[in-house]
């Protein structure tokens, strides 16, 4: 029996259908997360709008360098997912896990730059609290943002990795059909936190830069 038969699921009668199933269903799940994020998204722009000098002096002290980095990774990653995904559409088993490791590890590489541009946060005390070194005292209302949106995001990225890293060893070791609909589920949320980070960069770390 063909990895397509055997991906077919009941109730749907072919796998078109079966991938329409998945993406209305993936869908349902991002307009969720996207109205999560959309809050966020408001409340940084109502902020941004009361206290425009402030946040242009916050958003000085943020790494460029990081930020540009872990970008040009999760566009990367993109593709490799891309990829991936014509893969699978394809039948080509080692293409999809050789692809799907490598997303993998970028989203891996992601996580270990921003745990650096954490640890050079920290050390500059860029932490809203007591001791805040910014002033005026709304530099704190963008870092506590900062904090929030970027940690939300890492969240979300490390339970994509883990989600791609178990279809990886499932497509390698043949449990789970190469056609599987199930991989544009993947595709499709780890594209939305990519387009996180791609709508967070310019927001944390271009403000008001010349």
């Amino acid at each position: 029996m063909s990895d397509a038969a055997t991906a077919l699921r009941e109730p749907w009668p072919d796998l078109n259908r079966q991938r329409e199933g998945v993406s209305v269903g993936i869908w349902l799940f991002i307009v969720s997360e996207v109205l999560f994020f959309g809050a966020l998204f408001l409340g940084y722009a109502v902020y941004r709008a009361l206290y425009p000098e402030a946040f242009r002096m916050a958003a000085a002290e943020t790494e460029v360098f990081y930020g540009s980095v872990n970008l040009v990774l999760l566009l990367t990653s993109s593709v490799t997912m891309t990829v991936a995904v014509d893969a699978s559409r394809r039948g080509m088993r080692r293409t999809v896990v050789a692809c799907l490791a490598l997303t993998m590890l970028l989203g891996i590489a992601f996580l270990s730059f921003k745990g650096l541009e954490y640890s050079a946060d920290i050390a500059k005390g860029l932490f809203p609290g007591a001791h805040f070194p910014l002033q005026p005292p709304q530099t704190q209302l963008f870092w506590a943002l900062y904090w929030v949106m970027t940690g939300v995001h890492a969240v979300h990225l490390a339970i994509g990795i883990g989600i791609v890293g178990v279809f990886a060893l499932l497509f390698w070791r043949r449990l789970l059909p190469i056609e599987s609909p199930a991989m544009l589920g993947v595709a499709t949320y780890w594209h939305f936190v990519d387009t996180v980070w791609i709508i967070l960069f310019p927001l944390l770390y271009l403000v008001d830069r010349s």
